[in-house]
């Protein structure tokens, strides 16, 4: 019963029903519906499918249903004003679809929703907490899951993922379901990110969010990105017309770091799934509701009808006020039209393109101040003169001279072979930030890391500029183009090219889409699941043993940490930052050197003789093992004093038999215990104070495959002692000590 007309509320369900397998009512009008009065005294064996979408449902779920409906494999409970707690008992369902969206739902997202394979969608609701700071963990969409005050202001879900510039944004165009192009001097970005039932997607200073799955189609996954040549328009806003986004249920897309301004808002569409012919094709009918900030601006919207046939671009435009820095505009199909025509499941909102702009916006003029008389205008001329004279000195000597000597260090003949790094203008990398002004993806003591577009590629990329006033200086800039643009390996961050011009320093990666470790383990970005991280770990030792054992020189890499392990959009694990690593021979596989490397990942015999090896980034790796394991920091003062230095606090726990007490409480038991204290074992024994006695890392991938066992390791770990002055290249790890002696505590 499909926006039926009909009028709630919907009569309670009290029967046996053997072979009853979808309930499907969407789209009530009318008088609201209990929803702990629906199901009462109720046997429905084989139901599959609930979906009661926009059927004025209030109350609470009660916990009953969770062991009542155990055949459930899509529940959808959209769009209603279902309230209270979601109950644990959920999660006992055999779900693979589960739709809460659009509903009032508050205190805290239950924790097994954050680790489950099961696709949910939890957006617009009024929860005080979602346990994560993203918008989507691996499966929940939580966009807008949290109440705003008045409904205003950025989205708490990305309020710490973005940082918007001083200067804000006066225009939003986006190609949706198509790739970037450009139309009439304006540029439309990317927008063919494939999406699923309950995805939220964010690109520079926009993102979508979609939702919902075809009733009738088994498809494992809905094709939600169209392309179709059928559409026919003079120059290039063809390419507008020929993709389109398609959602089953609802679509939105935010944008957001936008000046507060009237805006025109132009909404492209064109008919592209049916035909204009005496066809089957031409008899299908798409009706859908579009909101702008709330408000309803199109109801019962027939893109056909409008365009005058199918195939035919029509442009919606609309005025707008931002008065809060963000542009909500939805698209939500009502249940109405056809489902079937010219095939199942051909229904839902369609968007071509989106063209937002300020029209009262005028760019700043490139041009300098007018000068009114002669007699100024010999006056700036000569200071003018004087001053490009002595910033023409000094640029020379600093920038010039600076761009001659990475030169001669990156491009010596020792170093010409096997080096196939682009080399990229400064020009190239403004176009590719937008000039330094887009998305910030880290930042730190070494600089700024911006998202970026490769144009010629198609692709995203990962800009790290590096700080003039950065310890990472030549020496270290030149160490990582150096050496990585030799290594090529799977779980190694990718660089793609480098920039040194003009006094900057400027690398070019490819772009993580799950940023660093330390963000999952550290900072509530979201709780990766055990599978995921001891995967993680395999990773990292595979990318070890490549750099230590497969290559013609063994590449020591000196500062292996939580935040220099890089996760892909499947959660592969890539070691990158080479600004500290070293070239060494095999036969040597250690070199001296002043200290380097980061407090609670640096080896005890770094800190004393300030030589680095094969061990010594054991010793990292052990670390990281052990970080994982237990989800905190090498460090962390806010524990009690023997629990403060990780290492210690599980090692004490090793000898006092009880191992598995230090495993991560955020995974509540869930985990492979024979692969916990595998991984914690190779942790202990990879940290052993003496080097001599820690694996290589070809044993450590054994004992991590279960191919050999690991070593016997003393209840007491051995005490050692080192003080040593730290220099330039040393690091913290948060929290930040600036005490110059280093003890390496039992």
């Amino acid at each position: 019963m499909e926006a039926s007309g009909l009028s709630g509320p919907i009569p309670s369900i009290n029967a046996t029903l053997e072979n009853l397998e979808y309930i499907i009512i969407s789209d009530l009008n009318g008088a609201e519906t209990s929803f702990p009065q629906l199901f009462i005294n109720v046997s429905l064996p084989k139901l599959d499918r609930l979906m009661l979408r926009s059927c004025n449902l209030i109350g609470e779920i009660p916990a009953s249903f969770g062991t009542s409906f155990t055949t459930i494999h899509v529940l959808d409970l959209s769009f209603n004003r279902l309230s209270g707690k979601i109950p644990e008992e959920l999660s006992a369902l055999a779900l693979t679809n589960l739709f809460l969206n659009g509903n009032n739902f508050t205190r805290t997202v239950p924790s097994w929703m954050l680790n489950t394979n099961v696709q949910i969608d939890l957006s617009y609701n009024n929860f005080t907490d979602t346990g994560v700071s993203d918008c989507q963990q691996n499966s929940p969409n939580l966009f807008s899951s949290i109440a705003r005050v008045n409904n205003t202001g950025i989205v708490p879900c990305l309020t710490s993922l973005i940082n918007c510039t001083s200067e804000p944004l006066h225009f939003v165009h986006i190609n949706c379901g198509g790739r970037i192009t450009t139309v009439n001097d304006t540029t439309y970005e990317a927008d063919y990110d494939q999406a699923g039932p309950s995805t939220f997607y964010r690109s520079t200073n926009w993102a979508f969010s979609s939702t919902g799955i075809f009733l009738s189609d088994d498809r494992p996954d809905d094709i939600l990105v169209l392309n179709n040549g059928q559409v026919s328009v003079d120059g290039d806003e063809e390419e507008l017309y020929t993709n389109a986004r398609l959602a089953p249920s609802s679509l939105t897309y935010y944008a957001f770091c936008l000046a507060n301004a009237t805006y025109t808002v132009n909404l492209h569409f064109a008919e592209i799934q049916f035909t204009d012919d005496q066809t089957y094709s031409s008899l299908g009918r798409r009706i859908f509701d579009v909101y702008i900030q709330g408000k309803q601006e199109l109801k019962d919207f027939n893109i056909e009808e409008e365009a005058g046939g199918a195939g035919i671009p029509i442009v919606k435009k609309f005025t707008v006020n931002v008065s809060d820095g963000t542009l909500e505009i939805h698209f939500r199909w009502a249940g109405k039209g056809t489902t079937s025509m010219p095939e199942r499941s051909i229904y839902g909102p369609l968007i071509s393109a989106i063209s937002v702009l300020d029209p009262g916006y005028k760019p700043p003029s490139k041009s300098g101040g007018r000068i009114s008389t002669a007699t100024m205008a010999g006056i700036v001329a000569g200071a003018t003169s004087a001053t490009l004279l002595i910033v023409g000195i000094f640029w020379w000597n600093c920038c010039y001279k600076l761009d001659d000597e990475v030169s001669g260090v990156l491009f010596g003949d020792e170093f010409q072979n096997g080096m196939e790094l682009r080399k990229f203008s400064l020009v190239q990398i403004a176009k590719m930030t937008n000039n330094f002004n887009g998305e910030k993806l880290g930042k730190g003591g070494f600089g700024v890391v911006y998202k970026g577009y490769l144009r010629d590629s198609d692709t995203y990329v990962a800009v790290k500029r590096i700080s003039k006033a950065s310890k990472q200086g030549i020496k270290e800039y030149a160490s990582e183009v150096k050496i990585i643009s030799q290594l090529r390996h799977k779980n190694l961050v990718k660089l793609i090219g480098q920039c040194h011009e003009k006094g900057e320093l400027i690398l070019v990666y490819e772009l993580m889409a799950n940023g660093s470790l330390d963000s999952y383990l550290f900072k509530g970005k979201t709780l990766l699941t055990w599978e995921v991280r001891f995967k993680i770990v395999q990773d990292l030792a595979s990318a070890l043993f490549y750099l230590h054992e497969e290559g013609d020189h063994c590449v020591l890499h000196r500062d292996i940490k939580a935040s220099n392990i890089m996760l892909d959009s499947s959660f592969n694990a890539k070691l990158g930052d080479f600004g500290l690593a070293r070239l060494v021979d095999h036969e040597k596989a250690s070199q001296t050197t002043h200290l380097a490397g980061t407090l609670g990942y640096l080896a005890p015999e770094c800190v004393s003789s300030g030589k680095a090896s094969k061990e010594s980034d054991v010793y990292s790796f052990g670390v990281v093992a052990l970080e994982i394991a237990c989800g905190r920091r090498s460090i962390e003062s806010k524990y009690e004093e023997s629990q403060v230095p990780l290492v210690a606090w599980v090692w004490d726990s090793y000898g006092s038999q009880r191992l598995l007490d230090v495993a991560d409480p955020k995974l509540s038991m869930n985990f492979d215990a024979k692969q916990m204290e595998c991984l914690l074992m190779i942790g202990l024994w990879c940290v052993h104070p003496d080097q001599h006695f820690r694996p290589s890392i070809r044993q450590t991938i054994q004992v991590l495959n279960f191919e050999a066992p690991w070593l016997k390791l003393p209840s007491t770990r051995p005490t050692a002692t080192y003080n040593a002055q730290i220099t330039s290249e040393i690091q913290t790890s948060e929290p930040c000590f600036s005490d110059m002696s280093i003890m390496v505590p039992r």
